[in-house]
């Protein structure tokens, strides 16, 4: 879909910089999720890794090796599918603050890259070491992130 920006980061900080950019600016949405709905779903996926996903999402472990060879190239490659409904334990509610929202982003962000201990498996793709979590993360920024383009911008 044309609307959406084309967007993959190097790292969770950089995440973290366009989320306070289209605060900044203003954004329009190409998606369901406001920026403070965006940042809410990312973290409370990306906290779980390191307290631990709930034991019901251990039911996927018999399919993460296909997970991690069919999906995980294409969310690394910034070509994550769309449309599929999210756990509604990781579904955002409606009318957050949107400033509040992408500073709790940067602080969960900041948690997450001063941790030092393993992350807990990736309820898809398992067992990986610190980098790979933390690319995967950048690469589910990305993939909401991209709902948002900034205003005026004609891209």
């Amino acid at each position: 879909m044309s609307d959406l920006r084309q967007l993959q980061f190097s790292d969770l900080e950089v995440a973290v910089d366009d989320a306070r950019q289209l605060l900044a600016s203003g954004y329009i949405r190409h998606g369901n999720w406001s920026l403070g709905q965006i940042c809410r779903h990312l973290v409370l996926v990306q906290d779980l890794a390191i307290g631990g996903y709930p034991l019901w999402m251990s039911v996927y472990a018999p399919l993460r090796p296909l997970m991690r060879w069919l999906l995980l190239p294409k969310l690394l490659s910034g070509n994550s599918p769309r449309g599929f409904r999210t756990s509604g334990i990781f579904q955002p509610p409606e009318g957050l603050d949107d400033a509040a929202e992408v500073e709790a982003f940067a602080a969960s962000v900041k948690t997450l890259l001063a941790h030092t201990g393993d992350f807990a498996p990736h309820p898809g793709f398992g067992k990986l070491p610190p980098e790979g979590i933390l690319e995967i993360h950048a690469a589910h920024a990305a993939h909401h992130l991209r709902h948002l383009s900034r205003q005026g911008d004609t891209e």
